[in-house]
């Protein structure tokens, strides 16, 4: 089983190799659209194929990129028929303008941390229009978290979550993402 684990992952990061960055990149921003892919593996293969700051920075920019993408498809085009269909529910109603009104830093914590259905924030933002500047300023902070996170534990799920080293790592990217999202609202105003 071993082997043939290991030679998935060697034929994935060959064919990563062979078509380059591109490859890599499409990956990655699929997984934010089509949320039954595993983000974690394809940061992890990025990583491999192209190194550890390379793989980090072509999977940071990939999981944006898809994030963007995926906020403005339904923002553009299916949040007004959402809001129509919704508009006479009103604990729907209720819960889309917390959304819609979330604190700058709360968004970022929640797109930061590594459970986080990203498809999930990207399409709720989109929907409720929630203002571009705080999701793409929070997507750009949070994901550092995220693309960490699944590409330098190189561990099972379990064996990271009671790792300590893992955990205080994750605590500090958590706060540095913190600190950052209240700088950016301090010097630009998104909230």
């Amino acid at each position: 089983m071993a082997e043939m684990v290991d030679s998935f992952i060697k034929l994935i990061t060959t064919y990563l190799q062979q078509f380059g960055v591109p490859f890599g990149i499409l990956l990655i921003i699929l997984e934010s659209i089509i949320p039954a892919l595993p983000l974690g593996v394809f940061i992890a293969f990025n990583m491999m194929a192209f190194g550890g700051v390379v793989g980090f920075i072509i999977s940071w920019i990939a999981t944006c990129l898809g994030c963007f993408l995926s906020y403005f498809v339904f923002a553009k085009y299916f949040s007004n028929f959402f809001l129509r269909k919704t508009s006479k529910r009103e604990k729907l109603n209720r819960l889309m303008q917390k959304i819609k009104n979330i604190n700058f830093s709360k968004l970022v914590l929640i797109i930061a941390l590594p459970f986080t259905p990203a498809f999930l924030v990207n399409i709720a933002c989109g929907l409720v229009k929630t203002d571009y500047r705080k999701f793409i300023s929070s997507v750009v902070i949070g994901k550092l978290s995220i693309v960490y996170f699944w590409g330098f534990v190189g561990k099972s799920l379990l064996q990271s979550v009671t790792d300590i080293k893992t955990i205080i790592t994750l605590i500090i990217l958590l706060g540095i993402a913190y600190i950052l999202s209240k700088i950016v609202n301090k010097k630009f105003g998104i909230d």
